[in-house]
């Protein structure tokens, strides 16, 4: 117990230290503090009595390492919202994640109805090379039995240290029995920027979804530079379900489009190193073509700060749906024995003062992290959408005089909502994927020129390529009624042809190419993208008013 008691009470005494010095804003109750007078030494004593205390007199023996875990962590949810404990392995894959690569087989893998299945194989990882495929269902890791796992789960298991092995099973459309695989693992890239390719129009698309790691502003300055090669005479610069990462990284990103020593984002703390200060551009490298940065709900913290930066100098529109509104700041403490946490130290705000964080205050951890926490996100556009009611915020004037509202994340300049996914979508979806597994094996009669083996890793399919013929689709209507799991009926097809018809040459070209193709060609019936590339005349004309003040 003397281990875990010392462990424990020097986490805390971190946490303290770092609430009372470190920039902490309020608690996430929102209540005030009860006794100001209290130290950190008199909470640090109390929290380690009532320790042994349970220790000693709890009904059954007490898991003390998991105690320890959750002791730390709700202390650290009273606090904020961001500020959280790392375990052993979290915070390893905090850091692979950070650093664009992490250890594992290097699979694509999602959960349907009956289990967890290979979506995609990445090209030059251990899973390539072993032969696993599209559509292989993982039925069993290590000898335990992972039919009933979630992805988490799978993807937990099949990770672990580089160069050792992992034997798994998967069932396999058209084969009888379970095919074994052991898998050294290895490297496998996990980089920021997953897929870019042209639109129509000169319209070049870059889908920088994977967070903001060491090598994104490497991934961006390359994916420019091919895009340009192909005719790109404007950017729609994808951000949506972007996490956030390295700020270095989210200031490089920017640098990219505004002018050097322009502030980028200001962040205001307390703790030494953390005093109010300006981040500036830098490089000099900045590409003057039209832009259009698409934000959602998922996109949060460095997504902000280059979205925000974009906006506030009128350098290009933002497109979609109101961002997360995550502006607080965390630095990893690492904790003895391999753990850590992340503690806010102070705060993000845009070139021209806008908080990016939405209010915590009241609510708890789920209604903040989905939105239920009572804000309405409604608010005007500045001309760009009907009039709302004006929204909570301080309002704050930017480049070309447009007024936008701080403490609530970006607001779109252009307000879409995303595709909508209704149940019947969803089976859909499903259908679609368990058809094609069946088709690249061969085993829908009369289409055996379907059959795939191994992905080709095409980013993109080729224009004209993999049209779904009336046969085909009738093939899978068919297949998907029949299956009664899915629960669909013709009328549901009726209901949604040009949706069923994209969604299953989704999966074809997933199955066929890859999983970022996949993307691609959907991508064609994605309303906010189809919006952002009507509103490239509109980013035309910012970038002329923006070259005429300078």
């Amino acid at each position: 117990m003397k281990f875990y008691r010392k462990f424990w009470l020097l986490g805390i005494g971190l946490v303290l230290v770092g609430a009372l010095i470190g920039g902490i804003f309020g608690t996430f109750s929102g209540a005030a503090n009860a006794n100001a007078n209290l130290t950190a030494e008199d909470l640090v004593s109390d929290y380690g009595d009532a320790l042994d205390v349970v220790d000693a007199n709890y009904i059954d023996e007490i898991d003390r390492e998991e105690t320890l875990d959750s002791s730390i962590q709700s202390m650290l949810w009273s606090l904020d919202p961001h500020s959280a404990f790392f375990t052993k392995d979290e915070l390893r894959k905090l850091y692979e994640e950070q650093a664009s690569e992490f250890y594992g087989i290097g699979v694509s893998i999602l959960q349907y109805r009956d289990g967890v299945y290979v979506q995609s194989v990445i090209p030059g990882t251990p899973a390539d090379k072993a032969g696993l495929r599209f559509g292989d269902r993982i039925v069993e890791v290590e000898g335990k039995d992972a039919t009933e796992w979630s992805s988490y789960e799978v993807s937990q298991n099949v990770r672990g240290i580089r160069g050792t092995p992992v034997k798994i099973k998967v069932e396999r459309a058209g084969v009888k029995e379970s095919v074994p695989f052991e898998i050294v693992r290895d490297g496998v890239p996990f980089p920021s920027i997953r897929n870019y390719f042209m639109l129509k129009d000169n319209v070049g698309y870059v889908a920088l979804s994977g967070g903001f790691q060491e090598t994104t502003d490497a991934e961006l300055d390359q994916a420019i530079s091919d895009l340009r090669k192909k005719g790109m005479e404007s950017l729609l610069l994808d951000l949506r379900g972007n996490p956030g990462g390295l700020l270095p990284q989210a200031i490089a990103v920017t640098s990219n489009f505004i002018p050097s020593g322009q502030t980028v984002v200001s962040v205001k703390g307390r703790a030494r190193g953390y005093d109010s200060r300006d981040l500036e551009s830098e490089g000099g490298k900045m590409d003057d073509f039209p832009l259009i940065v698409l934000i959602n709900g998922g996109s949060a913290s460095a997504s902000e700060i280059v979205a925000g930066a974009v906006q506030d100098y009128g350098r290009g529109l933002v497109v979609g749906s109101e961002s997360f509104g995550k502006g607080l700041v965390q630095k990893i403490y690492p904790l003895p024995y391999g753990t850590g946490m992340t503690l806010t130290t102070a705060r993000y705000y845009t070139p021209y003062g806008r908080s990016l964080q939405r209010d915590y205050s009241s609510g708890s951890i789920y209604d903040y992290f989905t939105h239920s926490d009572g804000e309405e996100a409604n608010g005007e556009s500045n001309g760009a959408i009907d009039a709302k009611p004006k929204p909570k915020g301080t309002a704050v004037k930017t480049a070309g005089d447009r007024v936008f509202y701080g403490g609530r994340g970006i607001e779109p300049d252009i307000e879409v909502e995303s595709l909508e996914y209704t149940p019947v979508r969803a089976r859909i979806n499903q259908a679609a994927f368990f058809f094609v597994r069946q088709l690249a094996a061969g085993q829908i009669s009369g289409f055996g020129s379907y059959k795939t083996g191994k992905q080709t890793f095409q980013n993109v399919v080729p224009e004209g390529g993999l049209v779904i013929n009336d046969a085909l689709y009738d093939a899978f209507v068919s297949y998907a009624i029949a299956d009664k799991e899915n629960a669909l009926s013709r009328q549901n097809f009726e209901s949604e042809p040009g949706y069923s018809r994209a969604k299953l040459r989704e999966q074809l070209a997933t199955a066929r190419y890859s999983s970022e193709a996949g993307q691609q060609v959907f991508i064609e019936q994605d309303p906010q993208v189809m919006k952002a590339v009507e509103s490239i005349p509109e980013a035309r004309k910012l970038v002329e008013t923006i070259m005429v003040r300078r």
